[in-house]
């Protein structure tokens, strides 16, 4: 018995568990996309895969509905993946956990998954059924959809027929999506001089922000650790010299960072000046972000 029994549609919970039992977050969907190639060719389903893992499968249509025209049901096959600090699940290698909680289906210690799992488990239980009457149905699964559309952006699209597109991966019943949020990724080439330096290493680490989906959840008001970090070295700037050793934060380009961290060295004679405005910047950030 699986976790998700008897939920309905049932075999709609039944394809979603399986999918979130398959390692599947972006540029790591290959598992799953092989599973789409051999569910289709077990049921005599004419199927494509190219080589980015981008996914085809075709089902004709069912008598009487020959000559209606062909419908696309299309969905994306990589997860965003993000856990708790104190997860030790890889997803990169493991599926996701779930449990019931409530009237919710969530995963332990982990992103879900959901966006875009359902999708995969509808068309799934739509391919597989007997009983639901349809057109030509032309499945697409698109993989590296949460890290800029890669595969959606590199599929050949020449041997499908449909023109009219149901797309699942909306974040409400019953609304129709007219435009999204859009992202940018940028690679920053900087001219630094590196040099040798004398002082105190005073590493400074930002955590325990809520994060999110930076196209979902951007405009919740959320604290960027990047963005407090670049203010937190502009304040000290102005009241302390200092070189700057390393600064990292975030872990995925659709994720709002929530955590980071920063090495800079100075003389030992400017740490109670560099520790009044630790105390100064973290009244600030707390009064303006509180707990986000």
């Amino acid at each position: 018995m699986g976790v998700l029994s008897g939920l309905q549609p049932e075999p709609v919970f039944i394809y979603f568990e399986e999918i979130c039992g398959i390692p599947h977050t972006s540029y790591h969907e290959k598992q799953l996309s092989d599973y789409m190639i051999a569910f289709a060719q077990k049921r005599g389903l004419f199927c494509t895969q190219d080589e980015m893992g981008n996914v085809l499968i075709v089902s004709e249509a069912t008598p009487g509905y020959e000559d209606a025209e062909p419908v696309m049901i299309q969905g994306h096959l990589d997860m965003v993946g993000d856990k708790t600090e104190n997860c030790s699940i890889n997803l990169e290698k493991e599926g996701v956990q779930l449990y019931i909680d409530g009237d919710y289906i969530r995963a332990k210690g982990t992103t879900l998954g959901g966006d875009d799992g359902i999708a995969i488990a509808y068309a799934l239980a739509i391919l597989d059924s007997d009983h639901i009457p349809h057109p030509r149905l032309e499945a697409v699964f698109t993989v590296c959809e949460e890290v800029g559309l890669l595969g959606a952006t590199a599929m050949d699209f020449s041997m499908c027929k449909a023109r009219r597109l149901i797309n699942i991966d909306s974040e409400e019943e019953g609304v129709l999506t007219a435009g999204c949020a859009g992202g940018r990724r940028a690679h920053c080439h900087i001219p630094v001089k590196r040099q040798s330096c004398e002082g105190i290493a005073c590493t400074f680490s930002l955590e325990g922000l809520l994060g999110g989906h930076s196209g979902t959840e951007i405009d919740k008001g959320r604290a960027n650790a990047n963005v407090l970090l670049g203010h937190f070295l502009m304040l000290l700037k102005d009241k302390v010299p200092y070189q700057l050793m390393s600064l990292n934060g975030g872990v995925k380009e659709n994720v709002i960072p929530k955590s980071g961290k920063t090495v800079i060295v100075t003389d030992e004679a400017y740490l109670s000046k560099v520790k009044e405005i630790v105390e100064e910047f973290h009244i600030a950030a707390e009064a303006e972000f509180g707990t986000a």
